[in-house]
């Protein structure tokens, strides 16, 4: 196996340190305090395409691979992990599932902005009775001459106080479950479309979690996304890939959180000298570092195998369901590193623990990740 980077690889992974070092790490904090997107460094994020690295230049996208955007990802969440999942929603849930299944004119009208960043997207699936049972969604759609009437409520929307378009996945034939949901492209000015309650989230403070609410909301058939009826595999297919992302994101919070508990290590002294010359300190840091990097490569090999067409599923489940573990622990071990001091806010490891928590839940909670794995093993 060649571990080697191509040069444009390469090149993705430096220019989003470089923008990650000097334009996300000073506002990180501030991020995190007022719970304000920061969406002025999102629209420099679209000017270098990485808003949507994986769609085709001739609609607006970078043209990348899954590759150099796992690299991207985990550098970008390393800076502020906030903007790091804007970052994934917009490439993995909206970009990806335009870019398989939009028609020619959904894909210039919808598809072409948003990789461009002129326009955020968002997710639409999660209800209070669909969470881990995505199939369970009580949101209708109901046909009405050349239109859909959509009501219902989504919960834990990420992006979705700013994002100006929605991926929304209804019930169009209730009786079939799973197999009768249907994915929508759904503008935020849309009649009958509006923002509920905003969620007071742990950490990624600025993603701007809210619920969106659809009281007859007129949308039109040539808004629906793939066939109808064909929701669920959509969703599906979105989140198999999304998966990918969550681990980058993942690895990148254990990132940040290491290297500041390593700078520290090196820097602070108790009983003469510094700790890090204390066998204790070492260890932590030993496991901290061997964690990060199988992380890495469980999340290039899901990438690779994405990229080589292969069955990336199971890759896939393995890179978030351990990554997002590792970044817990790795956080956990940064802030003990610390002692007091990491519990207060001025060293910032403390936001490190609070952002990667989310990465075991959202985009299929770590127990779903074990059943999709178990599932795949035992099918064989």
């Amino acid at each position: 196996m060649d571990f080697g980077l191509t040069e444009e690889q390469k090149m993705i992974q430096d220019t989003a340190r470089d923008f990650a070092d000097k334009e996300l790490i000073p506002i990180a904090e501030q991020v995190d305090e007022t719970k304000e997107p920061p969406l002025e460094a999102v629209k420099k994020l679209g000017a270098l395409g990485f808003l949507g690295m994986m769609v085709p230049e001739e609609y607006g996208g970078a043209g990348l691979d899954d590759i150099s955007y796992v690299l991207a990802m985990e550098e970008i969440s390393r800076g502020c992990a906030t903007t790091g999942v804007i970052m994934d929603v917009n490439n993995s849930l909206v970009c990806e599932p335009l870019n398989m299944y939009g028609n020619e004119e959904q894909k210039k009208r919808v598809l072409t902005p948003l990789a461009q960043g002129q326009l955020l997207g968002a997710y639409c699936l999660t209800e209070p009775e669909a969470g881990s049972d995505a199939g369970n969604v009580k949101t209708r759609a109901v046909e009405d001459g050349d239109d859909y009437i959509l009501n219902g409520t989504k919960i834990f929307v990420t992006n979705g106080g700013f994002a100006n378009v929605f991926i929304i996945f209804a019930s169009t034939e209730p009786e079939k479950k799973a197999r009768g949901m249907t994915a929508f492209i759904v503008e935020e000015d849309r009649h009958g479309v509006s923002r509920g309650t905003r969620e007071k989230t742990m950490g990624i403070r600025g993603s701007m979690t809210y619920e969106i609410i659809l009281e007859d909301a007129r949308i039109p058939k040539t808004n629906v996304l793939g066939e109808p009826g064909r929701g669920f595999k959509i969703a599906m297919e979105a989140l198999d890939s999304g998966r990918i992302g969550i681990a980058s994101q993942a690895i990148g919070i254990a990132r940040a959180a290491f290297d500041r508990a390593l700078e520290h290590a090196k820097t602070r002294q108790q009983f003469g000298r510094t700790i890090s010359e204390f066998q204790a300190i070492q260890w932590k840091l030993a496991d901290m570092s061997v964690k990060i990097d199988a992380a890495h490569l469980l999340a290039l090999k899901a990438a690779w195998l994405r990229v080589s067409g292969g069955d990336y599923v199971l890759a896939s489940a393995q890179a978030k369901l351990y990554a997002g573990r590792i970044a817990v622990e790795v956080a956990d071990d940064a802030l003990q590193i610390h002692g007091g001091y990491g519990y207060t806010q001025d060293y910032q490891v403390e936001r490190h623990y609070r952002d990667a928590k989310i990465t075991e839940v959202y985009e299929g909670t770590s127990e779903i990740q074990r059943l999709i794995i178990a599932r795949r093993l035992i099918r064989g």
